[in-house]
């Protein structure tokens, strides 16, 4: 089976090596410690893992959003980066990782809507209709074929999150040693435009998600990449969530 129709790129979580070390497992004998039997991935099995990750993410999202708290952002944020970088080098753990992924994330997502809200009335369901919206327009234009998830366009997509993911971690750093990244927070035309940038390359990452489904079903990958690839499109939700939580507010300020 042939992975060269994968490129890599800066972005741990759509890397041609994940496809190659899935189809390494999967040939190890008796299917080796990994598989779930002698199944592969599926898109509709993928689906039903977001869904439950989904299901699972709003179960404590009702925790942090009614118990908002520093503790629940700040370190929610920093366990779930790290769970998230686990799974990206070991994704046969990601049955495991993925629902304490959610769970995380949840605290964090209400937590953070939470403060949002107590400042900008009816932000929250703004923000998840625009998210809902986004969603589904990038999934009709990747059915559509209006944009094609080449080579070069993962590679420029996955530069791209990996430079923002870049940002946000010297941005959470300088929040405990006390400095402030430029612009990003801003709510001036600077800020605002960082902003839309921002969700644009979030919108784009959803087309590499809905890509990886049809090539981790097409490959014939273990059925563990079904928990790795809903791991990896809930990640973008909850982002181009938060971002457009970000943009409305600046757009309010």
């Amino acid at each position: 089976m042939s992975f060269n129709n994968l490129k890599s790129s800066s972005n741990p979580f759509y890397s041609k090596k994940v496809y190659a070390k899935a189809e390494t497992l999967k040939r190890k004998p008796g299917g080796g410690p990994f598989m779930e039997g002698d199944l592969t991935m599926t898109i509709s099995g993928a689906v039903n893992k977001t869904v439950i990750l989904t299901m699972m993410m709003m179960a404590t999202f009702l925790v942090g959003y009614i118990y908002p708290s520093v503790f629940f952002i700040v370190g929610g944020s920093i366990t779930a980066f790290i769970i998230y970088i686990i799974t990206s080098f070991k994704p046969y753990l990601a049955s495991t990782t993925a629902p304490m992924y959610a769970l995380i994330q949840g605290l964090f997502v209400g937590s953070i809507s939470a403060v949002y809200s107590a400042t900008y009335e009816g932000i929250i369901f703004q923000a998840f209709s625009l998210t809902m919206a986004c969603l589904l327009t990038m999934l009709m234009i990747y059915k559509s074929g209006l944009i094609k998830v080449t080579q070069k366009f993962r590679m420029v997509v996955g530069m791209a999150v990996g430079a923002i993911m870049i940002v946000y971690i010297i941005s959470l750093i300088g929040y405990f040693v006390g400095f402030e990244v430029p612009f990003i927070h801003d709510s001036g035309p600077i800020g605002i435009g960082l902003s839309f940038v921002i969700i644009g390359v979030a919108c784009l990452n959803l087309l590499l998600d809905f890509d990886n489904f049809s090539k981790g079903e097409e490959n014939e990958i273990p059925k563990y990449m079904e928990w790795y690839f809903a791991m990896g499109l809930l990640f973008t939700i909850i982002w181009l969530y938060v971002e457009l939580l970000r943009l409305l507010s600046k757009l309010r300020d």
